[in-house]
């Protein structure tokens, strides 16, 4: 995951790192009167439909030197759809569609910026005798953000915002998992330099699976064993200039609540930064100095119900920050 910069570089999106896209019936929000809070930080490990390509390289035999994904046109930023047949998101599902091909031509669908483009690449063995056809691809990617809200259902969503590439273009995601994050410590906010939390994925404290990256946030599945109903119950509100509090974790899986103001409201902003925040909360000032990288998605609420959730933070200002309208959220699910 990116962060990614807007505003003349002065805001940052607070998910710390490195999309399909349905809209629910008008009714959405009178099938969902209540939710209950999420707040927890959590790991992501995410499966992205393709691979991207970051390197090319030879593969050396005998004195010999071999470019097959070169010479099959093959370019640096390019996204590997499939080979031979198989659908790929990271190295090893490569190593898996090569096997049983032999140094024969094989099929390789790529994306190159809105294109789809049709080669044939000839894989080569290397001196441990494994096919390969030089190419570095970026692996599956792991972040930190926060999960907003659990429906009754069991789904949930995460961080507000969108996941980028490295070209700024929205993952998208063939699968994925979330597991509790344990935070051990951070990184404050200074003026120009955003701040982020540091945590470490709990494996044996899965939260579910994740199914979609849409310009709201993740959207996932908890699993059977994840007990959100014991999490706190709010109904879902309309934000309001004024008072209002937040949930997020800074200190182990502990989910604290903290005050902010909310100093602006523009539910027709088009990039779903929909609430101006100030963090007013003394204790939290004087820990982090305000909004944290991987604070991303903690809910807000205000006048006992949830109205929205942090997404971004100030460069310039680390006590405030944009959050998106629960509204916006609830669109994505489905």
């Amino acid at each position: 995951m990116l962060l990614k910069r807007k505003l003349k570089s002065v805001v940052v999106a607070v998910l710390l790192a490195i999309i399909s896209f349905s809209v629910l019936p008008t009714n959405v929000r009178a099938e969902s009167e209540k939710v209950y809070l999420g707040g927890m930080a959590a790991g992501f490990q995410m499966r992205t439909k393709g691979a991207t390509v970051v390197a090319l390289s030879d593969v050396v035999i005998g004195g010999e030197v071999f470019s097959p994904s070169k010479n099959a046109g093959v370019e640096v930023g390019d996204v590997i759809l499939s080979v031979a047949g198989r659908e790929i998101s990271c190295s090893a599902d490569i190593t898996e569609a090569l096997k049983k091909k032999g140094e024969n031509p094989v099929e390789m669908i790529l994306r190159r910026g809105e294109s789809e483009i049709r080669t044939f690449v000839t894989p080569k063995k290397d001196g441990n005798g494994t096919l390969k056809i030089g190419v570095f691809v970026r692996d599956n990617l792991n972040g930190i953000g926060t999960v907003t809200f659990f429906l009754p259902t069991g789904q949930f969503s995460a961080l507000g915002h969108s996941v980028y590439d490295e070209q700024g273009k929205m993952l998208e995601l063939s699968g994925g998992r979330a597991f509790l994050c344990s935070v051990i410590g951070f990184e404050k906010g200074q003026r120009g330099s955003a701040g982020e939390l540091k945590g470490i994925f709990v494996e044996d404290k899965p939260i579910g699976r994740l199914e979609k990256n849409t310009l709201t946030g993740i959207y996932g599945k908890a699993d059977s064993s994840f007990d959100f109903r014991d999490n706190a119950e709010f109904e879902i509100g309309d934000a309001t200039v004024g008072k209002a509090s937040f949930y997020t974790c800074i200190d182990g899986l502990t989910v604290s609540e903290f005050t902010l103001s909310i100093v602006k409201v523009d539910e027709n902003n088009k990039e779903n930064k929909n609430l101006v925040l100030k963090i007013t909360d003394r204790d939290l000032l004087d820990k982090t100095n305000g909004i944290l990288q991987g604070m991303s998605g903690s809910p807000i609420v205000q006048n006992g119900k949830i109205v929205g959730a942090v997404t971004h933070v100030f460069l310039n200002d680390p006590a405030r920050g944009f959050g998106i309208s629960v509204d916006r959220i609830l669109e994505n699910f489905g």
